[in-house]
């Protein structure tokens, strides 16, 4: 019988805009495209989990399930966070000055 393996975290996007020097150039566009890149990487496992089930390959039934779960979360989490971003840009906009 296989052992089973620890569930891993959902990878976050990258550096932290906290972490982000202010005031850096493309700081924010460079955050972006590391939680776009997580989100389609977590994608890409679980498509591929899919394939290697289908095709026999060896996959199993938890581990496609987990990735596929993995991979809603992290786009549930992608949304989540867009969504407050813009909010708060809503908000500024909002302000006057």
């Amino acid at each position: 019988m296989a052992a089973i393996a620890p569930i891993r975290s959902i990878p976050l996007a990258g550096p932290s805009p906290a972490t982000a020097a202010a005031g850096q150039p493309g700081a924010f566009r460079r955050v972006l495209e590391g939680a776009i890149g997580g989100v389609e990487q977590s994608r890409a496992e679980a498509a591929q989990a899919v394939e290697s089930l289908l095709t026999g390959q060896g996959g199993e039934l938890h581990a496609t399930l987990l990735a596929a779960q993995r991979a809603e979360l992290a786009l549930e989490l992608f949304l989540q966070t867009r969504n407050k971003v813009v909010e708060a840009y809503q908000e500024i906009m909002r302000m006057q000055l």
